[in-house]
């Protein structure tokens, strides 16, 4: 078995067997897999003279509270049928994440398809992310604005709606991913996908946008809101009276609810709608699922960069990682294991050793990661992961990091 970079031509016909094999791409869309593909780092892994496994990397950042700090995006970890149970994804995905830390990443990222086999990698799980099914119809007029006629927004316009996501507002979490290549994807892949959007930045850009699609039936819905790009609170309710605009056709919308905004808040009778629509193919509900997680690969630049106003304190912190285990020989990243003196307050950070007159607090990197980003508290984490200390460091932990809950924005 060989680890390489992808090949373009050498290898094209094989990886899109893979993804087909494995159902991310039906025939007639290699093209849109070409874009992923070409959109950052591509890894195989070589069985017999044939690529079997494939994993895509993005450049990306990732917002700490006011700070961006580099990222890695897996973007893709497939395997073909004859290759499955090697241990190949595990180990070409340790690669690609270790040349894109000695490339500058901070942090890795990735969407899961299932809880715990990341987790061998370092990763740990982020937060819930509320995912809203609602009639537009009911979303109360009365609190939102009369939307102007908008433009439409096509994949032809695919720089424009790139330049437009990277410009949107952000909160803690939000993640940006660099190539335009990754957006022009996305829309061309998306089913029966179409946009709305005004041009009300300087020099008369696109100033923000809903992307959507349709899955089934285009008439009734259900539509999906794919992602929404705003800067100002005005501008996301236009965006909301948009698909209010939809409601005299479309029966149900299903979106991930905004950060930092609770949707039942804007909707009519939303108790009502939940009982009249129950069991039904409209059927109008709120669910919360965790899909992404993330991992820190540089604990010195990550801390570094966090800022934080309740107090200081100060800790050993002694963190294992299992990726160290997947890693190839000549990985000049090693991951993030070993002893650490960590401060964390209005300047933080962390040197390798460790300091007797300190308490320790002691873990994995991934429960460390979920404490960093504020996925849960540190009393919290010591009851569900891998993370213990004395209570009082756990307490004064809590208190310390006061987090707002971190949310992507950007699915990948």
């Amino acid at each position: 078995m060989c680890f390489r970079p992808y090949k373009p031509g050498c290898d094209t016909d094989a990886v899109h067997r893979i993804w087909r094999e494995t159902g991310w791409i039906e025939a007639g869309h290699e093209p849109h897999m070409d874009l992923f593909v070409d959109a950052g780092r591509s890894l195989v892994a070589e069985v017999a003279g044939e690529a079997e496994c494939l994993v895509t990397t993005a450049a990306g950042v990732v917002r700490h509270l006011n700070v961006d700090l580099p990222m890695s995006c897996v973007t893709g970890v497939t395997t073909s049928r004859v290759a499955r149970k090697q241990g190949l994804a595990g180990r070409l995905t340790a690669k690609a994440i270790a040349e894109d830390v000695a490339d500058g990443a901070h942090v890795a990222a990735l969407g899961m398809f299932e809880q715990g086999y990341y987790d061998r990698l370092g990763f740990g799980t982020g937060g819930y992310e509320h995912l809203v099914a609602l009639d537009p119809a009911r979303l109360d007029a009365s609190r939102l604005p009369i939307a102007r006629v908008p433009r439409r927004v096509t994949a032809d316009d695919w720089e424009a709606v790139h330049a437009n996501r990277l410009q949107r507002h952000r909160s803690h979490g939000a993640c940006n991913l660099t190539s335009p290549l990754l957006t022009k994807a996305e829309m061309l892949e998306h089913k029966n996908g179409f946009g709305l959007g005004y041009d009300d930045s300087a020099g008369g850009g696109l100033s923000h946008h809903v992307f959507c699609g349709a899955k089934e039936d285009v008439k009734e819905g259900p539509y999906w809101v794919w992602w929404l790009a705003w800067t100002t609170p005005a501008q996301l309710l236009e965006l909301l009276a948009l698909l209010r605009n939809l409601g005299d056709q479309v029966n149900l919308v299903r979106l991930r609810e905004p950060a930092g905004v609770q949707l039942q808040d804007l909707m009519d009778k939303p108790f009502q709608r939940f009982r009249i629509s129950e069991r039904t193919k409209f059927e109008a509900t709120t669910g919360a699922v965790a899909y992404w997680q993330m991992r820190i690969c540089d604990v010195g630049e990550c801390l570094a960069a966090t800022r934080l106003s309740r107090g200081e304190i100060r800790f050993n912190l002694r963190l294992s990682d299992p990726i160290e285990t997947r890693l190839p020989e000549d990985a000049s990243w090693r991951g993030v294991a070993g002893d650490y003196v960590v401060t964390l307050g209005a300047t933080s950070g962390a040197t390798t050793g460790r300091d007797t007159t300190l308490p320790t607090l002691s873990g994995t990197v991934n429960a460390f990661t979920r404490l960093w980003l504020g996925v849960r508290p540190a009393t919290g984490l010591a009851i569900t992961d891998d993370l213990e200390g004395p209570p009082e460091l756990l307490e004064a932990l809590d208190d310390v990091l006061r987090l707002p809950a971190p949310h992507p924005d950007w699915d990948f």
